[in-house]
């Protein structure tokens, strides 16, 4: 059995000679000089016409700009970006896409740092994190750099909650307080709301911060929805069981329908059993909610209640009191019952951050623990798939009714042919 005492830390291991790290960085090298010199010929060809009173092009070549180093997971790769001389009168100037002026690292060098981070990597540790991944891609990855990213981030999710949402139709909308615990005499709650657009398409639309999840702060992250353009209610909101969002949804969006998560419940109902039962009670409560039909499910409510209603009361009155509120996914298509019946978009989204803020406490102040989330969160939207059935979306937003999750005229001519 190894012993752990003898192994030698980072910083003394010798360097060891990846040959091939070092050949894909080459190859990296020259297709993306070869992408951006194609890049530059195509610029150069759009305005060959331009030319002066003798015939000559007024956009040409003019050498290279100084080569610098682009931080990238297989190490630094050194680009020169081609010169492009205009001597027109013309507003014409030549900026690479692939490549603009200010990019320093690759994309999935920007997403390590907040993972790390959120993996319990102080920003004093991170440089060596970073190296021992990276190799010397990590210069410039100081602490003190990463405190200006965090800042960075910050003005991000200042500007983010101005964006305007008008060209948005949300049909669902899935609402939680997720709670951090990151250096702080009490508990932050973020307000977290993430909507379903018509075309399937999931958008993180509030990550407000607040203490606590009252009627007044849902409000307030409800009306600055509608100030940003969100003029038209959701149709469906799921949620958990606190009462503040479902108070303030009923003043700021009162025609939205709403659905308890069942996740939720599930934990709420067990907690009120011994656990001599819960194994049992579990699977009489999955019976409801992966019943076909609503009548199924109705009879599956109806037999829990008969089942424990006798010794174990408070379990059947926690799930009894929203019984219409969780059976309210019937009304929808069956192919979104797997998204609508839980808030599972945002506990995946957050079950990292949640690990890593309960298990360090050191790394995260308040305004870096929200920079660190906002930026997860979008890099995580960025990979969202559609929802499943995504074309039915459009059907609600037209006002086709379902029942039982078949749309309403096909389960008739169902029934005309039964």
């Amino acid at each position: 059995m190894s012993n752990n005492n003898n192994v030698l830390p980072l910083s003394l291991l010798p360097e060891v000679n990846d040959m091939l790290t070092e050949t894909i960085r080459q190859g990296a090298q020259q297709l993306l000089s070869v992408a951006i010199e194609a890049e530059v010929q195509r610029f150069i060809d759009e305005h060959a016409e331009i030319k002066d009173a003798v015939g000559r092009r007024l956009v040409v070549r003019n050498g290279y700009l100084p080569e610098r180093p682009l931080q990238t997971g297989v190490g630094n790769v050194a680009v020169k970006i081609p010169r492009v001389r205009n001597n027109s009168d013309q507003e014409i100037r030549f900026c690479s896409s692939l490549l603009p002026p200010y990019l320093k690292r690759t994309k999935s060098v920007e997403e390590l740092v907040p993972w790390l981070y959120l993996k319990g990597i102080s920003t004093n540790d991170m440089n060596t994190a970073l190296t021992s991944l990276l190799g010397d891609n990590a210069k410039g990855l100081s602490a003190k750099n990463i405190g200006h990213l965090t800042e960075a981030w910050q003005e991000e999710h200042a500007q983010w909650m101005k964006k305007d949402l008008s060209s948005l139709r949300i049909v669902y909308a899935w609402a939680d307080g997720v709670y951090l615990k990151a250096r702080m005499d009490t508990k932050q709650c973020l307000l977290v709301i993430i909507g379903a657009d018509e075309t399937g398409k999931k958008h993180v639309l509030s990550l407000h911060p607040g203490e606590r999840e009252s009627t007044l702060s849902w409000k307030e992250v409800l009306l600055d929805l509608k100030r940003r353009g969100l003029d038209i209610g959701f149709e469906l909101a799921v949620g958990d069981g606190a009462l503040g969002f479902w108070a303030a949804l009923s003043a700021i969006f009162p025609d939205t329908k709403q659905q308890r998560c069942w996740l939720h419940k599930t934990m709420n109902v067990l907690n009120k059993l011994p656990k001599s039962q819960q194994s049992s009670a579990k699977k009489h409560v999955q019976d409801i909610w992966m019943a076909g039909t609503r009548k199924e499910a109705e009879k599956a409510f109806d037999d829990f209640i008969v089942l424990y209603s006798d010794k174990h009361l408070k379990a059947v009155q926690c799930l009894e009191k929203d019984r219409n509120v969780l059976l309210a996914f019937y009304d929808f298509p069956a192919q979104h019952w797997h998204h609508i019946r839980t808030t599972n978009p945002i506990e995946s989204m957050f079950a990292t951050v949640k690990l890593r803020t309960a298990k360090t406490r050191g790394c995260l102040s308040k305004k870096t623990g929200l920079a660190m989330v906002f930026k997860l969160a979008m890099v995580a939207q960025e990979k969202w798939p559609r929802l499943r059935g995504s074309n039915y979306v459009a059907d609600i937003v037209r006002g086709i009714t379902f029942k039982d999750g078949v749309k309403q005229n096909q389960q008739q001519k169902l029934e005309c042919a039964a």
